[in-house]
């Protein structure tokens, strides 16, 4: 499977498990991530989870290979779109806490997914990005609510603006992840802190995550409808249809602005 569910305990890890593309999205891992996140949130006896990546990255985003070959294919990234809002909405609403283990590149949408995490663990080599102007769109996944919220409007418009990578001591400073330790050590570091809040009052916790989240608005959900409406105009636009070729073909895109 391209999503691993892995039970240890009370603690859930989910593993993108597309390593030879960086872990890198399509409709199907989305469908079998909801799939899995369904089963942590419901599922009593779990009472934290892990996301991570197999292999030497986290996420590489969305399948670029796949964009932009048919305009028949509208429906098919409206179903991708659709998958990734629901795979965020569950990270971030589900009543347990959700650590990110991010080794090598998460970039795109899988920065999205890191972010839905209630805690960003990262390696010491671990680089993000939101690197949705490359292709001609705007950040998806609730990327720009959840830069908004951690790192401040104003840097996270000027991540989203330059497409710039960031390493993981600048991710450190704007707040954009809790810890950083070295990558040998990631997976075991973040499955210790998973069982260490699995063994606290979950309830409590639960109720804590849902009060964080109502500190500041608008909440997630209203922000993601305002997001898909923006995101099913840019797929239709010269410069997505640019984006798409220039990455495919290896080369510097030439956008027009339309």
């Amino acid at each position: 499977m391209a999503v691993e569910l892995v039970i240890e305990g009370a603690v859930a890890r989910l593993v993108l498990n597309r390593p030879e593309r960086m872990n890198a999205l399509t409709v199907e891992m989305r469908a079998e991530l909801v799939t899995h996140l369904l089963r942590v949130r419901d599922d009593e006896a779990i009472r934290a989870a892990v996301l991570t990546g197999a292999g030497a990255h986290f996420c590489a985003g969305a399948d670029v290979g796949k964009m932009g070959e048919d305009r028949s294919l509208r429906a098919g990234r409206q179903r991708m779109q659709r998958g990734s809002h629901e795979v965020v909405r569950l990270l971030h609403t589900t009543e347990k806490p959700i650590i990110a283990a991010v080794t090598g590149v998460a970039v795109g949408v899988g920065w999205s997914y890191a972010l839905a995490c209630d805690v960003v663990m990262a390696a010491e080599g671990a680089r993000f990005g939101a690197t949705f102007r490359r292709v001609g769109l705007a950040p998806d996944g609730g990327l720009a609510w959840f830069l908004a919220r951690r790192a401040g409007p104003a840097r996270g418009k000027e991540l989203a603006f330059s497409g710039r990578v960031i390493g993981a001591e600048e991710a450190l400073r704007f707040g954009l992840a809790e810890f950083v330790v070295p990558e040998a050590e990631l997976v075991a570091r973040a499955m210790a802190l998973a069982a260490e809040y699995a063994a606290g009052p979950g309830f409590a916790m639960g109720l804590a995550k849902r009060m964080f989240d109502r500190a500041v608005g608008p909440e997630l959900p209203e922000f993601l409808d305002y997001e898909a409406l923006a995101q099913a105009q840019l797929h239709e636009t010269e410069d997505h249809r640019e984006g798409v070729a220039a990455f495919k073909e290896k080369r510097v895109p030439r956008f027009v602005g339309r």
